[in-house]
C-alpha cells in the first residue's frame, strides 16, 4: 500500500501528510482551504479538487477533520468519498468524534462497500511530523493489517483495540485526562503564585513525586512564563469537551467535572483566549483573578 490519501489539511493532518511524503508513499490531500496545501504541494503530494478525487487515487484515505458532521460531509456529500470508490478502498478516520457517530458512519461507509477504520491519535503536529504519534485503531481486522504498515509510519505505537467505536470512546477519555490536567496546572500555578510563591518551586516538587505527568514536566513551566507553542488550541479542545459530556448523555452518565470544564472553556474562548494553546486556559484564570 503506497498510495495515501489524506482529507484535511490542519496543524495534524499537514504534518501527517508530510511525513508519509517525507516517508515515501504517494499522497494526494484535499482540504477546503487551498492555501494551507501549498508546503504539501512544494515537497510533492498531489493536491486534490475533491475527496472524490482522492478517493479516486489512494488505497488507503485518511480523514482529518474537525468533527462527525465535517467527517460526514467529506464523506457522503457532493464529490464525497464514497463517489470515487473503487475496489479494496479502505478509509481511516482520525478525527475525534464519539462512538455512536463513528459506528453510524461505520455502516453509512458499508453500504458502499467501503470498510472504515477508526485511527485517533495522541500527539501533536510536533511528534506527527516525526512519525511519533500514539494510535488508538479499531475497526474491521483484516483493513487493519492491510494497513498496519502505513499506520506503524504515522506512529510509535498502535493499538488494535476491537470493532468499530471503540478507539473512539478511549480517545474521549484520554482528552478528558488533557482537559483536567491543563485545569488542575493551571489552578496549581495560580494557587502558588497568588501567595507569594515561585510556581517554579510547586513544579520542582511535583515533579519529584508520582504525581508527575509530561505537561508538569514540560508544557507547565511555559504555562507560567504565558508562552505557548500552540499544538492544540484552546477552542478545538472545549469542542473535544462537548464531545465528551454529549457522549456522557447518551450514555446515560454524570460527569461532573467535565461538564464544569466544559463551562470554564466557554468562558475563556469568550473572553478571546480560543486561539492560543489548549493550556492557555491558565490565562482565563488570570483574567478572572486580577
Amino acid at each position: 500500500m503506497k498510495k495515501i490519501g489524506i482529507i484535511g489539511l490542519g496543524m495534524l493532518g499537514n504534518a501527517v501528510a508530510l511525513h508519509l511524503v517525507d516517508s515515501g508513499y504517494e499522497v494526494t490531500a484535499y482540504n477546503r482551504t487551498k492555501e494551507k496545501s501549498e508546503e504539501l504541494k512544494e515537497k510533492g503530494a498531489t493536491i486534490a479538487e475533491s475527496p472524490k478525487e482522492v478517493a479516486e487515487k489512494s488505497e488507503l484515505v485518511i480523514i482529518i477533520v474537525k468533527d462527525a458532521d465535517a467527517v460526514k460531509d467529506i464523506s457522503f456529500g457532493n464529490n464525497g468519498i464514497v463517489h470515487g470508490n473503487h475496489k479494496n478502498l479502505i478509509v481511516a478516520d482520525m478525527s475525534t468524534v464519539d462512538s455512536t457517530e463513528s459506528k453510524n458512519i461505520s455502516k453509512q461507509f458499508m453500504d458502499s462497500e467501503i470498510t472504515k477504520l477508526d485511527i485517533p491519535v495522541m500527539g501533536g503536529p510536533n511528534v506527527a511530523i516525526t512519525g511519533d504519534l500514539v494510535l488508538m485503531a479499531s475497526g474491521n481486522k483484516e483493513s487493519f493489517d492491510n494497513c498496519k504498515a502505513v499506520l506503524d509510519t504515522i506512529a510509535n505505537k498502535v493499538f488494535f483495540l476491537g470493532e468499530n467505536g471503540v478507539a473512539n470512546s478511549i480517545k474521549l477519555a484520554m482528552n478528558l485526562q488533557i482537559t483536567m490536567l491543563a485545569l488542575a496546572l493551571s489552578e496549581g500555578i495560580t494557587l502558588v503564585k497568588k501567595s507569594g510563591v515561585d510556581p517554579k518551586i510547586f513544579l520542582e516538587i511535583l515533579n519529584s513525586t508520582y504525581f508527575k505527568t509530561g505537561m508538569s514536566e514540560k508544557k507547565a513551566y511555559k504555562m507560567i512564563e504565558g508562552k505557548y507553542d500552540t499544538t492544540f488550541t484552546l477552542s478545538n479542545l472545549k469542542k473535544d469537551i462537548t464531545t465528551m459530556t454529549n457522549a456522557a448523555k447518551s450514555l446515560g452518565i454524570e460527569l461532573p467535572m467535565i461538564s464544569k470544564a466544559e463551562e470554564v472553556y466557554e468562558n475563556a474562548i469568550k473572553e478571546g483566549f480560543g486561539d492560543i494553546d489548549y493550556t492557555g486556559i491558565i490565562e482565563y484564570l488570570k483574567k478572572i483573578n486580577e
